[in-house]
């Protein structure tokens, strides 16, 4: 029957177009043999004149089906694991310790703050030398200036962010201390709904569409103290860094795009204009406008933090996580972000501490076969990992059809946005070229369902084999965006923590990427914190 879901699909998209309604246009031979073509098979007219009848009433009933409005917020009836069966959960527990905040003086000028970590930060709210106020107007003042020449804000959040921190200031006259990100300013990617804010998603469509309620994320981050100040800007529908409002810009240079999808949220970060901010990733929105912008962000296990409230592009990959100046920060976040809420089905109920430093000797560091020669430049970080007692261990990753299992990707993302489609509104979207979503999501809808599930299958046996890959390790490193890695992880829900790892010529940072056991970001965010304090890249800023 895999002829029969391609022409299905395939039918169904000729009506999706602006085809004429079903009953003026019968079933005729030629789509069914061009269908099947699609497919790889071939079938004999009598064969295809017996399945006639039962297309035309599949058809029909596909049609009784469109009737019934989706939202973007409606997730399928089932769900994705990467804890599979065979699969052990090998996340070590480490005992999260109480955050140790610097001792800190107020500066004269408090523009010196706008690159301080959040312990910096921490200490001087806490203290009361500087105020929660203070700091959220420093951050939206930066956010103006910039904004300008970056392209990164959506909307300020200014309203609510200084009633927030006045209310967080006055706690903290009651001996009230909420804890490291109390008033500490942060910005959300504009495709997390927020109360008081539109949530546009970055895409003409829907640029005046409002969502008043927090997505759970941000209700978890108001519980601990940090203030929302800005949503910040995503390429449209979580691809690219380019949304209605323009290109957002890398700070480091701002000719060159930030990369995306979570484009606002890298260039904020690195510009100095908040200490941390959410992004998302479904297939490298994290890494990759991290690694433009010599951020350190974590990615963590799928199922790790929840997607409530947040909009979906494919609902077996997405994955929600901090972008942060160190990964000791964005760690504190997602210790805060993580767990389930009772409204996402993924997510599971494992600690996920802040992790507490520790002596990274003994720990044995996969670097895949290859991955190093293909990027020399990185190759200096494998002698630092020696350096600090760690033993280099070269790993083979599977061999699989990655990328074109990532038809499960597309598959997904044209239902999420099936109605955008059908309703010839995708011809709004900026972008429109072969490669931009509007294309895609028609491609996608010519991908027949046992595909779909033949890739979902091959998922298993990647995740079976990648299981094998990480019993030998605790954790294996890559240059940044490497290819197979990234598609492959993406794929088995394995976590991720970015961190600059050096400077191009002109200053611009590259970075790598260390992949740890699924459920196991403490123990990934405490080796990567070991390192990174044993180097200065995470430091530098641009100078802006």
């Amino acid at each position: 029957m895999l002829w029969l879901g391609c022409f299905l699909i395939f039918y169904s998209s000729l009506g999706a177009a602006g085809g004429a309604p079903l009953d003026e246009e019968p079933v005729a031979p030629p789509q069914i043999e061009a269908a099947a073509k699609t497919a790889g098979l071939s079938f004999t007219d009598a064969e295809i004149e017996q399945a006639l009848p039962g297309v035309i009433e599949n058809l029909r009933g596909f049609e009784a089906m469109r009737k019934i409005s989706l939202e973007n917020s409606v997730f399928p009836a089932f769900t994705f694991s990467p804890l599979l069966p065979g699969i052990p959960l090998r996340a070590i527990p480490l005992e999260g310790t109480p955050i140790a905040l610097p001792e800190a003086k107020r500066p004269t000028d408090l523009e010196t703050l706008a690159f301080a970590d959040i312990p910096t930060l921490a200490s001087l709210i806490k203290s009361r030398q500087v105020s929660c106020v203070e700091l959220a107007e420093l951050s939206l003042a930066r956010l103006r200036a910039l904004d300008p020449t970056l392209h990164c804000v959506v909307a300020l959040t200014e309203e609510r962010a200084l009633a927030r921190a006045r209310v967080l200031d006055a706690e903290l006259a009651e001996g009230k201390w909420r804890g490291p990100l109390h008033g500490i300013p942060y910005g959300a990617k504009d495709l997390f709904s927020a109360r008081g804010a539109g949530t546009t998603w970055g895409a003409r469509p829907f640029e005046t569409q409002v969502i008043d309620a927090d997505a759970t994320v941000i209700e978890k981050l108001e519980t601990a103290g940090a203030v929302l100040v800005a949503k910040l800007s995503l390429g449209a529908l979580a691809m690219g860094d380019v949304w209605f409002g323009g290109k957002t810009r890398n700070p480091w240079d701002p000719i060159r795009g930030s990369s995306g999808s979570s484009a606002g949220s890298a260039s904020a970060v690195a510009a100095g204009c908040v200490p941390f901010a959410l992004g998302t990733e479904t297939l490298g929105s994290i890494i990759s406008p991290a690694r433009r912008c010599g951020n350190s962000a974590i990615r963590p296990t799928y199922g790790r933090v929840s997607r409530h409230g947040a909009m979906a592009l494919a609902w077996t990959m997405d994955k929600v996580g901090p972008m942060a100046r160190s990964i000791h920060d964005a760690a504190l976040v997602l210790a805060v972000i993580s767990g389930p809420d009772g409204k996402d089905p993924t997510v599971v109920s494992l600690p996920c501490p802040a992790p507490p430093a520790i002596d990274p000797k003994g720990w044995k560091i996969g670097v895949p076969k290859g991955a190093f020669a293909r990027s020399e430049r990185h190759a200096t970080v494998l002698d630092e990992l020696r350096a600090l007692g760690a033993e280099i261990v070269e790993i083979e990753l599977p061999e699989y059809p990655v990328w074109e299992m990532m038809v499960i990707l597309h598959a997904e993302a044209a239902a999420a946005f099936d109605d955008l489609t059908r309703s010839g509104r995708d011809d709004e979207l900026t972008s429109q070229g072969p490669e931009a979503w509007p294309n895609l999501f028609r491609i996608a809808r010519l991908i027949p369902a046992v595909e779909y599930i033949r890739a979902s299958r091959l998922r298993t046996l990647l995740a079976r084999d990648m299981d094998q890959v990480m019993a030998q390790i605790d954790l294996f490193v890559v240059p940044a965006f490497d290819g197979p890695s990234l598609g492959i992880t993406n794929l088995t829900g394995h976590p991720s923590a970015i961190a600059p790892s050096g400077s191009h010529e002109d200053g611009r940072p590259y970075s790598v990427v260390f992949v740890g056991q699924l459920y196991d970001e403490p123990r990934l965010a405490a080796f990567v914190r070991a390192w990174q304090e044993s180097t200065d890249y995470h430091r530098r800023h641009p100078a802006n």
